[in-house]
């Protein structure tokens, strides 16, 4: 694999690209109908980790995060303006709702929340126009009105999924979330095909400040197999960036275990989605990774 990292300063210049290989990942295809990356064009996936990302009581820095974000949105529009790039996104005439995850040991957090709705109203979107839930998303009226979303939720290891990715956050805008836990949450995909959701989705950002690389059971938590990554996982590509997670949570697992340690159960939804749904990019040739910032244990 090759490892570059892009600097704050010459992030806009370069890109490195990096083949990401997993050992359980099945054989994938690409150039399927519906990707965010068509052809030779490659799903672009922006790692983002600054050492400041948190406080000492562990919370997150909303200045720093903001700093963070701005930045991967840079790299990923190509504008040297932040907000240039964040209006790429969002019209001032949308409804915009951040999907968001409350899981309490883990939660996206309301400092993360609350700096992607500020920049949200920068783009020219009146408050009142934008919602942030999770739980609620299908009886919230900004999202039963929203045109676009921003989907936002921390990386862990999950008991019915292998792991809680981009994709499963969706899970919510069904009424009876548990029909879609069989065969370890296989057609998760198929959730943003729904009319609530479809086309909607403008920006994914998983957040790898405090992921949960172990657990085992119904909501497993142990501060034991949480770190303090400090990072964020952006793109246009629910798939690409969930993949990326993956890699970066298998080397944890390494790190920490001293062998290969499988998850499970397997996350297998997240290539299914790519192979089985058309919904992404999986394919470990068609994801360009960019690396901003902090390099110290990057563990990809």
């Amino acid at each position: 694999m090759a490892k570059r990292t892009i600097t704050r300063r010459d992030f806009l210049k370069a890109a490195s690209v990096a083949p990401l290989a997993a050992s359980f990942v099945p054989a994938l295809k690409s150039g399927t109908p519906g990707h965010p990356a068509s052809g030779a064009e490659k799903a672009r996936v922006v790692l983002v980790r600054d050492p400041g990302a948190l406080r000492a009581d562990g919370t997150p820095d909303p200045d720093v995060v903001r700093r963070m974000l701005d930045e991967a949105v840079s790299a990923i529009t190509g504008e040297t303006d932040a907000l240039a790039g964040w209006k790429t996104f969002i019209r001032p005439e949308d409804i915009v709702g951040i999907k968001s995850n409350v899981w309490r040991f883990i939660p996206t957090t309301p400092e993360v929340e609350q700096v992607l709705k500020g920049r949200v109203m920068d783009t020219g979107v009146a408050e009142d126009r934008i919602g942030i839930d999770d739980r609620g998303v299908l009886r919230n009226p900004v999202f039963q009105q929203a045109t676009a979303l921003i989907n936002a939720r921390p990386a862990r290891t999950h008991n019915w999924s292998g792991v809680g990715s981009l994709i499963k956050n969706y899970i919510t805008f069904v009424p009876r979330p548990a029909e879609w836990h069989g065969d370890t949450c296989a057609d998760l995909a198929k959730i943003w095909y729904l009319p609530e959701v479809k086309g909607k989705t403008r920006l994914n950002i998983l957040s790898v400040l405090t992921p949960q690389f172990h657990g085992v059971g119904p909501h497993s938590f142990s501060k034991e197999y949480v770190w303090e990554y400090k990072g964020f996982i952006v793109s246009r590509d629910p798939v690409a960036a969930d993949v990326i997670g993956l890699r970066i949570l298998e080397a944890k697992r390494r790190e920490f275990f001293g062998e290969d340690r499988p998850l499970q159960p397997t996350p297998h939804h997240v290539f299914l989605a790519d192979t089985r749904h058309g919904l992404g990019v999986s394919s470990e040739d068609r994801i360009e990774l960019v690396r901003i910032g902090w390099s110290e244990n990057i563990l990809i």
